[in-house]
């Protein structure tokens, strides 16, 4: 029994030095990324194998840029849609937290999240796409190192390249040059409003380009801009 114990004690400590160097592996990435740009995220290269397994030759649409090439509208516009309160909170928005919370639980189904920028930026560099209680956990502390390693500015510029805005479209670069043949500085308010509209469901917006839906939200973007604050 004792000998029994013994096994189980040393595969649990075991698990737990597996855990603790893959965190380690985590901050080492945060830290190098403060600096340097990362060239692709978890996200990207799961989107890139789910592509080729249907065409061989599919490459992602990504191009880095910098913070201060990004038109200032389409910051404000993905603040102002996906998190109001980036400038003022640590990582977690727990209002909306909350909030959202209530909405699903009356709607019976997940209909709103409550992640903020930053932790949309944990999940999209690190974790995969399946929903489990320990993703969940994984994301939170990414997005704890992430707040505490990089400024706001930092975070946001980093966002603005990886997130998805269609089909193998990834980045601000990427995105406005696929759907409006510009660069990214030049993107209008109206046109920033709408590539933040598209966030939620990219793939099937760049499909649905007119739908109703995404018009009403990027109305809704719209008016909210002036209220964003940005760093």
């Amino acid at each position: 029994m004792k000998k029994l114990w013994s096994w189980k004690w040393r595969i649990v400590l075991g698990l737990l030095l597996v855990l603790l160097l893959y965190q380690a592996w985590i901050l080492v990435q945060i830290a190098w990324w403060v600096k340097h740009n990362p060239a692709t995220s978890s996200f990207m290269d799961q989107r890139l194998l789910v592509m080729q397994g249907r065409n061989p030759d599919a490459e992602l649409q990504h191009q880095w840029i910098p913070y201060a090439k990004i038109s200032s509208h389409l910051k404000r516009a993905v603040v102002a849609a996906e998190d109001a309160k980036f400038i003022d909170h640590e990582g977690f928005d727990w209002d909306g937290i909350q909030h959202a919370y209530e909405k699903n639980l009356k709607k019976g189904r997940v209909v709103a999240g409550g992640s903020t920028i930053s932790q949309q930026l944990a999940k999209n560099l690190f974790l995969s796409t399946k929903r489990t209680p320990w993703r969940k956990a994984e994301e939170a502390i990414i997005t704890i190192m992430l707040e505490a390693m990089m400024s706001k500015r930092r975070i946001l510029e980093i966002y603005l390249n990886v997130v998805e805005w269609g089909n193998g479209v990834f980045g601000a670069e990427a995105a406005a040059r696929h759907y409006w043949h510009i660069s990214a500085a030049k993107l209008s308010a109206v046109q920033a409003a709408r590539l933040a509209a598209m966030v939620p469901n990219p793939r099937y917006y760049d499909r649905h380009r007119e739908a109703p839906g995404l018009l009403r939200k990027t109305r809704i973007i719209l008016a909210r801009m002036k209220f964003a604050e940005i760093p």
